[in-house]
């Protein structure tokens, strides 16, 4: 159930340049995505070379700044995940996009599938894990209780059915395993900045829309308990220059470091920077 306390509309700047509303949910907290896409169209939304996760290119400088962190934001997962490896390293990253964090996990000892919608992306991201990656469909053919860790960066905000996927991950989790869900946080000082510009909202992509609160509400319905919850201090600056493009605003660059860094700066004492990672466990 959706209220419209609050509404605010945004546009699809990516793709179609269509207007959206994001509503707040009245069970949970979160932001909904109002009207969601068709799930048959949604792929549509998909449909553009900037889209980030499904490409290896550096054709302009948001992808070259992406490419240039992405090596030291892989091993800062890495390093995660081996502080929750208790019993195993088998692990399971959905949305794995071009496969990298599986190739550098499994470069780490990881053994690793993968679970990725786009077919170019999934393309790319086989000959990377040895074609350890699969389509969507295929999820519900892994055994139950297999995985140490199953990971979702900045993936849970686009699935369609939402709380049966949170089903689905708590029972491919070994009984002591861990689920590790990166999101952006709409309660964010970038967020609250740049308003309807940002970009971290990504409508109708992103369907919806979290923060520490909403998430916490959600897991524990699905009795799965929040233990930790991190920043994702990058994000902030990466966030804040596609926001500066959307305005069409002049100085991108400089304004959007700025912004960035404040964004940090403040989250230090907030603890609500532009994304977090929630490292989840079972109850």
């Amino acid at each position: 159930m959706v209220t419209d306390d609050n509404a605010l509309k945004v546009i699809d700047h990516s793709v179609s340049g269509e207007e959206f509303t994001l509503i707040k949910n009245s069970e949970f907290g979160f932001l909904e995505t109002t009207p969601k896409p068709d799930p048959d169209k949604l792929p549509h939304y998909y449909e553009s070379k900037d889209y980030i996760s499904h490409t290896d290119s550096r054709r302009n400088l948001v992808e070259i700044l992406y490419h240039m962190v992405r090596g030291k934001a892989l091993k800062s997962k890495v390093k995660l995940i081996n502080e929750y490896a208790t019993d195993g390293k088998i692990l399971l990253d959905i949305g794995c996009g071009t496969g990298d964090f599986l190739k550098v996990a499994k470069q780490n000892g990881w053994y690793g599938y993968g679970i990725e919608p786009n077919a170019h992306a999934r393309e790319i991201a086989n000959k990377k894990t040895n074609h350890g990656v699969f389509d969507t469909d295929e999820l519900l053919k892994f055994k139950q209780h297999r995985f140490d860790v199953i990971t979702l960066w900045h993936v849970l905000e686009h699935l369609p059915d939402l709380e049966n996927q949170i089903e689905i991950y708590k029972k491919l989790l070994k009984p002591t395993g861990t689920l590790i869900i990166a999101v952006p946080n709409h309660k964010s000082y970038d967020a609250i900045y740049y308003q309807e510009f940002w970009a971290a909202y990504d409508a109708p992509r992103h369907l919806w829309h979290f923060c520490k609160t909403s998430m916490s509400a959600l897991l524990t319905k699905h009795n799965l308990k929040v233990v930790d919850v991190l920043p994702m201090k990058f994000d902030a600056y990466y966030v804040s220059l596609l926001s500066e493009k959307y305005k069409k605003a002049s100085f991108k660059l400089i304004r959007a470091f700025m912004t960035g860094f404040k964004s940090n700066l403040k989250a230090k004492r907030s603890k609500e920077a532009s994304s977090l990672i929630f490292v989840v466990k079972n109850e």
